[in-house]
Order: structure tokens, then sequence, then C-alpha cells
């Protein structure tokens, strides 16, 4: 008996060291090399190599429009929610009980009633915190609801792929992306620390198709069930003169899009990146990516979260790896009044990469992600008074202040570094 059970408690063991390792692994071969400055983002060069190497092609025809925190970000996709005829797909990583997640769900829930088709898609992890009577409500109302990875004993390999795109399209015409997540955390407009400052952008027009395809895959992967036909996928016709292009990544296909988007648009710089973004840890390549970039005389800055952060732990493993950036010239900001969830790129007033992708590995390599590329000079002059506008609300961090930090303080960064790629 006693062998017996020696035995059991190996095997339990064995399994459970093996499902930790194949949910620390990725399924494909990581970029390993540098890639290399050849033309500018304006050239048409470089807009050929985002359509073929990303896939999606760059669309024309678009209306693009940003909202700037829960204050008016949740009423105009409440906004769109409640015109809805035909369809309504909705795909999140974090969706919380509370006021926020109580408007959602009664918005979603009215329009089911009225028989529209409603679908949402909620990761298993970032959706942890709902509760599960509003949930029940949802479903009996008519919304179909599924959870994405739910831990069964065929996906417990893949716990650590998580969906964190932040996807809403409104009868195949409009989309909505960006950074906010249905919480309370969202609402007001960043007034203190309990509201925290972010962005989302509403889309109108023939991209609003490939924000359909991005979430009709997890869909299908999610339940076996394609949605197709005209209500879900309609000949959308130009409604403004904006270029733009949806594209995603996921471990099970195309894991590297995002990263090679940004390395990309990084080393065909010439003029300037504005980099905001609420989980900075880069790793080794887009550190030399960006370094290289400065050398070329591009003028970098950055905006991260400061001292109000919900993971102080990805902070501390963010300012680790900012020597060889501040070295270079970079300039690197904490936002000071709350958190700061933005995850936004601007690259020589002509690029602005928005969605839900943080500037780290686990959105690079574990989560699925993805994000909006608008190609227009115009939004990007916009975007750019936007960026400057919270730069006025953060501290810069000089090479100085970096190293003469505490030695104690270092030495945890240093360890927390090494987990980057699971933050």
């Amino acid at each position: 008996m006693k062998r017996f059970f020696q035995i059991a408690v190996a095997v339990v063991l064995t399994l459970g060291l093996a499902l930790v390792v194949a949910n620390f692994m990725t399924g494909e071969k990581k970029i390993e090399v540098q890639v290399h400055h050849l033309y500018d983002v304006r050239d048409p060069q470089y807009l050929r190599s985002m359509g073929v190497l990303l896939g999606p092609s760059i669309m024309r025809g678009n209306q693009v429009r940003h909202f700037e925190n829960g204050k008016e970000i949740f009423p105009a996709m409440l906004e769109a929610i409640r015109s809805a005829r035909k369809t309504i797909t909705f795909e999140t990583y974090i969706y919380w009980s509370g006021e926020v997640g109580r408007a959602f769900a009664d918005a979603l829930k009215e329009r089911a009633a009225a028989g529209v088709k409603v679908h949402v898609l909620l990761d298993w992890v970032g959706s942890a915190k709902m509760d599960e009577a509003m949930l029940e409500e949802m479903k009996r109302a008519g919304v179909e609801v599924e959870r994405y990875h739910k831990p069964t004993w065929d996906t417990l390999t893949r716990l650590n792929n998580r969906t964190h795109r932040k996807l809403l399209i409104i009868d195949g015409r409009i989309g909505f992306t960006g950074g906010v997540g249905i919480a309370d955390q969202w609402d007001g407009n960043a007034q203190d620390p309990q509201h925290w400052r972010d962005s989302h952008f509403r889309v109108e027009g023939p991209v609003a198709a490939t924000f359909q395809a991005v979430f009709l895959d997890n869909w299908t992967k999610a339940t076996g069930k394609v949605l197709h036909g005209d209500d879900y996928l309609p000949l959308v016709p130009n409604t403004g003169d904006v270029a733009a292009q949806m594209f995603s990544s996921s471990p099970t296909g195309g894991s590297e899009s995002m990263h090679l988007m940004y390395l990309l648009s990084i080393a065909s710089s010439s003029q300037s990146i504005l980099l905001a973004n609420s989980y900075f840890v880069p790793d080794d390549l887009a550190v030399g990516a960006l370094v290289e970039a400065a050398k070329r005389g591009v003028k970098i800055r950055i905006i991260t979260p400061g001292e109000h952060i919900d993971t102080e732990v990805v902070r501390r493993a963010s300012r680790a790896r900012w020597g060889a950036l501040l070295r270079a010239g970079i300039e690197i900001h904490e936002y000071q009044p709350t958190m700061y969830h933005c995850k936004i790129m601007i690259v020589d007033g002509f690029l602005v990469s928005t969605g839900s992708t943080n500037f780290d590995p686990r959105s690079f390599r574990l989560n699925d992600e993805a994000n909006l590329n608008i190609y227009d000079e115009a939004f990007a002059r916009q975007m750019t008074q936007v960026f400057d506008e919270d730069l006025k609300r953060s501290k810069r961090i000089t090479l100085q202040a970096w190293e003469n930090r505490p030695l104690l303080e270092r030495a945890a960064e240093h360890v927390l570094s090494l987990f980057g790629g699971q933050l």
C-alpha cells in the first residue's frame, strides 16, 4: 500500500510538472535576429511589408475616433451596442462585476431580447471577478457567452494562453478596440488613483470586417461554431479616407506577428517614436531596436506607469531593463496621477498602433492579442497632442536617478526581470 501511494504521488507530481512546463512554453520559434533599417514608415515598401508580413491588407476608406477615459469610452460603446440591429460580437479580457459590468450586461441583454444575435467571449482568467449570477442573467436573455480556455482536462496545457483582445463589433460595420476593460477602475476621467487613464478607439468602414475576422477566429476555437453570412460579414462601404489595418497574434498561429510589427516599425522610424504602454518590459531585441533607432537620430519618448500600478512586480522588472535605453538618450517618463493603461505607439507622425498589446514578452508570445494600425498624418497629430498632455502629468526618470537607486532595489528588479517572459 505504501509503495502504491509513493507511485501515485510521483505520477501526480510528474503530471503537474509537465503541465507547468507546457504552460510556460510557446508553440512557435521566437524571432532571434534584429530587424534592420531599410526604409521609412512613409515608404510604400514599408506599407507593402506590413501587409504581407502581418497578413491582413491595409484598407482605405475608414473613419477613426479616439475616446479618452471611461467618461468618454463607456458611453460610446454602450451607445453602439444599443444601436445594433443584427449582430454584436464582443471579446474582452477583463469583465468584472460592478456598475460598469452591470451597464454592459443590461445593454447586451436588451439587444438579445430584441432579436439581435449577441456573442460574448470572455477570458476565463480575466473574468474571474465577474458575478456568476450576472453571467447567467445574460445567458437567460439570449446572450451567447463563452469562457476562453476554461480549465478542462483537454485545455490544462493552455491555461497560460489568454485572450487579451479587446474587441467590440456592431453589425459587422463598427469596431472598437484599445486598452479598456469592463470594470469600475476604468470609469470616470482618471481623476484619482482609483480611476485609471486609458484610451479606446472607434472605427467605421471596410476595416471593420477584419475586426470581425479576428473575433470569429477565437469564437470558432472556443465553440466549434462558425458564424458567417451578411449579418456578420456585410459589404461595408467607405466612410472616410483613413487607411487602417487590424491584425492579430496567438501562440496557436502567428504568435510573432505583434513582435514583428513593433520591431519593423521601430526599425523603419527616422524622426520620432512616442510609446505609451502600461506594461513596458522590453526584451533584448526590442531594447536593441530602440537603441539603434536612437543612434540614427530618432527622438524617442516613453510613458509608463509610476507608483500607481496594479502590478508592482511588472514595474520593477521594467525598470531593470532601462539602462541601455537611458544611456542612448531615450526619454522614459512615469505617469503620476493614476494607473496608466494606454497602449499606443506613434512613429514619425504617421503610424499610430493601438489595441490590446503590452510591450512585453507575454503579449508578444503568450497572449492572444489584436492591434489596429492607422496610417494617417492628421490622426497621428491628434494622438501626439494626447501623448503630450500625458507627458505633462509624468515624471522623467534620468540616467543618474536610475543608476543611483538603492542596491537592494536594483537586486530585486534584476531578479524579477528574469521572469519578464511571464509577466
